[in-house]
């Protein structure tokens, strides 16, 4: 049973958010810049964010070449341009809103290997830089083979190499102590271990129900509006949308001495990235391998992917060097049948930010930013 003090000021508020990755948390703040004195509170179900906000590799990319020439094979050349250009955005807003020291912002070389199976997407270098200048005024890729040997891949297997001029690295745990530390300053409450198990727009508001162990009871909280922002979890909530869990298969070595590789990187259209991080190897993807198998919200391990990954790991990027597997994790991204976002009204009073295919950092803050402005038109 709630008290008195409880039902008067823990239970109504203005704003609502569920989720507090970087969605959630940065349509809080977008919502706090425009409404001061209005009061928010996003609620998460675990200690911690479940899909990949704090599980993702910390890329700061916008993509990769053959990632973009997959991407023109099913969209329009302005669709592509238009999600390169939402990937971009995001990026500046999060880099302005926290600022590129606090979340370990630097740009140590983005690059894509390109294998035997690829060499025709070099055929489109050219045009997609002319496609891309507009809106980086520059060449977005230039050739770095000569790096190749520098950072000690297999040579046989890495045919050419890339360099993405406009991508970076961060680091995604500082990152969101950096979202949470400015939402709590911003006067947002955040609250954990809140399991919502029902909304209910009733028009005037919406209830939000919330399962209490301790009591036994559902607890309802009401608000004018609701921001749902849970992702590839959204359909615990929400039916009938286009969105599709996808689990990521993560990876990290021990700290490899003399360690060559620097930065970031991408191969085949972007399913396999790894870096460097503390003088270790950080390596996940591999979800092309089985699609369906990842098509889940589970957290456990794929066998099958984790064996690719390891077997790429010993042949291509660290041939002949000595390394040891210290943990490996998994995170949940949502995928539909385009690479848009939802961004959206579900009802008068309900709005969904969700399904950023697998482009949470790039994305997030320019999803959340256009959330809060269609709430409060």
């Amino acid at each position: 049973m709630l008290s008195y003090w409880e039902k008067q000021s823990f239970l109504q508020y203005d704003y609502i958010i569920i989720g507090s990755g970087i969605v959630g948390l940065s349509t809080a703040l977008s919502i706090r810049e425009r409404n001061p004195h209005a009061s928010i509170l996003v609620m998460e179900r675990g200690i911690l964010p479940t899909g990949a906000s704090t599980k993702n590799a910390g890329f700061a990319c916008v993509g990769s070449l053959t990632e973009i020439l997959d991407d023109l094979k099913t969209m329009s050349e302005h669709d592509v341009l238009r999600l390169v250009e939402m990937r971009m955005n995001g990026l500046t807003k999060l880099r302005k809103r926290l600022g590129d020291t606090i979340i370990g912002y630097a740009e140590n070389g983005s690059y894509e290997l390109i294998s035997e199976h690829e060499l025709i997407a070099l055929d489109q270098f050219y045009k997609i830089n002319d496609m891309l200048r507009p809106l980086f005024n520059r060449d977005a890729f230039s050739h770095a083979d000569h790096k190749i040997e520098a950072f000690g891949f297999n040579k046989g297997m890495v045919k050419h190499m890339l360099q993405n001029n406009c991508g970076g690295e961060l680091d995604a745990g500082k990152m969101m102590r950096a979202l949470l530390k400015l939402c709590t300053e911003s006067g947002i409450e955040i609250k954990t271990g809140a399991e919502v198990v029902r909304v209910l727009d009733e028009g005037a508001d919406v209830k939000v129900f919330i399962e209490h162990k301790h009591l036994a009871q559902h607890i309802t909280l009401s608000c004018r509006q609701l921001a749902i922002c849970t992702n590839a979890f959204t359909s615990q909530l929400i039916g009938g949308l286009d969105i599709n869990p996808g689990r990521g298969q993560v990876l990290i070595t021990q700290p490899i001495p003399g360690l060559k590789i620097k930065g970031i990187f991408h191969f085949d259209k972007g399913f396999y990235y790894f870096r460097e991080v503390d003088g270790r190897i950080l390596f996940g993807g591999g979800r092309n391998m089985d699609f369906e198998g990842e098509r889940t919200q589970s957290l456990s391990y794929n066998e099958l992917i984790l064996a690719d990954l390891l077997e790429k790991l010993d042949t291509l990027i660290l041939p002949d060097t000595h390394y040891e597997i210290d943990y490996a994790w998994t995170g949940i991204m949502a995928f539909g049948s385009d690479k848009f976002p939802i961004v959206k009204a579900h009802s008068r009073n309900i709005f969904l930010g969700v399904r950023l295919g697998g482009m949470g950092v790039a994305m997030g803050s320019e999803v959340g930013e256009r959330l809060a402005e269609i709430m409060m038109e």
